[in-house]
């Protein structure tokens, strides 16, 4: 099966910029990196700069969408990686999944092995070279038609580590192309929900949070929220 995108990803949406950062929705089969084609070039081209300064300093697969925030200056790059480094940098996600989880509320704490010839991360109970700890907590928001919303805050930030912890629980994501077998006809609902970090600049928290887009499966949870 074929990931399924958008259209045009142009002009990126942005949510805040200034000097020092920008905070903008990435549109699904986007790369996060600078890259022919990545956020940053996509941005660039956005803001009218094709020479302007705009650095990656985290990641959402490309098949997801929703909030990151980039770095206008070497400067803030560093500052903002190392607030990743040390937690200091929060982000939620929002995901839709088939199924109901067991309780409403929990963590899952599982042995990720990626395996870079398919591309794809495994949940294995056996630790060997290249197996990772992957670590996450849950919320169930609101279920209906055997789908459940969560949130989800990841403790851990391993490659597709939401994706493979889920199916591997029989609740793969709505429309997920690689870990569900499912045919779900509409893009991956996994959404970066909200993000918070201290500014490099002001040293003032601070907090941005977006909704996902108004297709199914979200407006089925918006009739019930």
């Amino acid at each position: 099966m074929t990931e399924v995108y958008p259209q045009s990803p142009l002009p990126i949406p942005i949510v805040y910029q200034d000097g020092a950062v920008l905070v903008c929705i990435k549109p699904a089969g986007v790369l996060s990196t600078d890259e022919p084609g990545g956020l940053p070039e996509l941005l660039r081209q956005t803001l009218g700069e094709p020479g302007g300064s705009v650095r990656t300093v985290h990641r959402l697969d490309r098949v997801v969408s929703g909030l990151m925030v980039l770095a206008r200056t070497p400067e803030a790059a560093s500052e903002l990686s190392r607030q990743i480094r040390d937690g200091e940098f929060h982000k939620t996600y929002l995901a839709v999944v088939h199924g109901q989880p067991q309780s409403p509320q929990g963590r899952f704490r599982d042995l990720l092995f990626r395996c870079k010839a398919e591309r794809k991360t495994y949940v294995t109970d056996t630790p060997a070279k290249g197996v990772q700890e992957a670590i996450l907590t849950y919320e169930t928001l609101s279920t209906g038609d055997n789908l459940s919303k969560v949130r989800i805050n990841l403790e851990t930030g391993r490659t597709h580590q939401i994706r493979a912890q889920f199916s591997s629980r029989g609740m793969p994501l709505v429309g997920d192309r690689k870990y569900s077998l499912l045919e779900d006809d509409c893009p991956i609902a996994l959404w970066s929900h909200s993000l918070g970090f201290t500014h490099p600049i002001s040293e003032k928290r601070i907090t941005f949070r977006e909704e996902p887009p108004e297709i199914w499966p979200w407006v089925l949870f918006r009739e019930k929220e």
